[in-house]
């Protein structure tokens, strides 16, 4: 039965892969400082036989950063040592599936929000509340995005997150300031957005080709899933075992299919290609966007000074009763495998407390270690968005999400073959609501079926 769910897991996991942001885990007993070294939580690790962990992270633009923290670790704790691999995605969940096949995964290893139900129900990642509620103070942490990474059975954590991310709404200064339309504010409504989007929506030239839109998305969970929650919605059921809307969630896929076919203030994906969609805002193609705050560093990138930039919260849909940000965090795990779980729980603890470096969280990312978050480094006055402040104010709100087993699959996250290409069906004008959510059940429901049978 557990080589049978292995099998599901490398083929779901060689099938659908995740980017996902945002960090993972515990670190050690808390400085007085933020930048000041702290005692590991596992002291007694460093006495005895030297150990090796070895260390698995998906992202290579930040392999030298890491290694630093490595070296770090290594020094304060002389007999462990640490050997990283930098795997980048999507190969990194594909090596990872084909170890966890062969029984051989890393101690420690990079989680995301988008397989840590399926790695749990398997198995694969060891149960760490035993650690956590003897070393975790939650006051130092931002908790919110915690429940993601727990065992839906017993509420026990099997991963702790370095970061996390949250979605927010962008939006173009410079061009609200032209049009006249004031800055979105805490408690906007969908009437006050698409008022904005209406003003904001311009065909310069009178060529009747749009120049600058009010707004643009696509069937993408980042710039979906938002809507539905700040309409107080839910696309799963309340046990998260199968795909159903409610009645709220429906409105506010239909809200969104309203701005392309009934206003005009939003095109329809299929209009855009050959335009990434993370460029569309920097490039200044719409004034406003819904996505994840990770994209701070891309706007940058891309856009530079050439416009003035902000964030604010996504609007309220008509049945909200106060605000539900959508926000997941990247985390770090331990194998159920690993011979030495005292030594990789200290290098975790270490890895997303008091020392974690700013630059693995530069833009959007957002340490999980409040004092860390709260360091004038990350808040970065001196660049854009000048209100970055805002991330932790909307990081109060965190709540809903719909990650589950076999999320990529169902949520089409890799290839839209699931929710997120009927939603673009929709959007593109294929077809209707009723029956891409329809066809969408189907789907997913056969997915989910798999994991959670009758």
């Amino acid at each position: 039965m557990k080589e049978h769910k292995r099998f599901i897991l490398l083929a779901a996991l060689a099938l659908f892969t995740l980017l996902l942001a945002a960090c993972a885990a515990p670190v050690q007993q808390p400085a007085a400082d933020a930048g000041e070294a702290a005692v590991p939580a596992a002291a007694e690790a460093q006495a005895g036989e030297e150990v090796t962990l070895r260390y698995f992270m998906w992202d290579p633009d930040f392999e030298e950063t890491e290694q630093l923290m490595v070296d770090k670790f290594e020094a304060a704790n002389p007999n462990i040592k640490v050997e990283m691999e930098t795997v980048g995605t999507p190969e990194y969940w594909t090596k990872l599936g084909a170890l966890s096949a062969a029984g051989d995964l890393p101690c420690v290893f990079s989680m995301s929000a988008g397989f840590v139900d399926q790695w749990i129900s398997d198995g694969l990642i060891l149960d760490i509340q035993e650690y956590v509620d003897r070393d975790i103070n939650a006051d130092d942490y931002f908790t919110g995005v915690f429940d993601v990474v727990r065992n839906k059975e017993t509420g026990n954590m099997h991963a702790f997150p370095f970061a996390f991310v949250e979605t927010v709404l962008f939006y173009n200064k410079d061009a609200f300031d032209a049009a006249g339309v004031p800055y979105p504010e805490e408690g906007w409504t969908w009437d006050q957005f698409l008022d904005a989007a209406q003003k904001l929506t311009l065909d310069n030239n009178g060529d009747g080709v749009i120049d600058q839109y009010g707004h643009y998305f696509y069937g993408r969970y980042a710039e979906i899933e938002p809507w539905v929650y700040q309409n107080a919605g839910r696309l799963l059921n309340e046990d998260k075992t199968r795909f159903e809307p409610d009645e709220n969630a429906v409105e506010a896929l239909a809200f969104l299919d309203s701005l392309i076919h009934e206003y005009g203030v939003a095109p329809e994906p299929k209009e855009m290609e050959g335009v990434r969609a993370k460029d569309l805002f920097p490039l200044g193609m719409t004034a406003m966007w819904v996505d994840g705050a990770w994209n701070i560093k891309n706007i940058r990138d891309t856009a530079g000074d050439s416009f003035k930039w902000a964030i604010a919260p996504i609007p309220r849909g008509p049945q909200a009763e106060g605000d539900a940000a959508y926000g997941w965090p990247d985390s770090l795990s331990i194998a159920s495998t690993c011979e030495n779980p005292d030594e990789a729980w200290a290098f975790i603890n270490f890895m997303t407390g008091p020392e974690r470096t700013i630059e693995l969280t530069k833009g959007g990312k957002i340490p999980i270690y409040k004092p860390v978050a709260l360091s004038e480094e990350f808040l970065e006055k001196d660049q854009q968005p000048d209100n970055k402040e805002f991330l932790l104010e909307w990081a109060n709100y965190t709540g809903p999400t719909t990650f589950t087993p076999g999320w990529g699959e169902w949520r089409g996250y890799t290839d839209g073959a699931g929710l997120q290409g009927q939603l673009d069906e929709i959007f593109n004008g294929v077809t209707d609501l009723e029956t891409a959510l329809t066809n969408a059940m189907e789907h997913a429901n056969s997915v989910l079926e798999r994991y959670y049978p009758e």
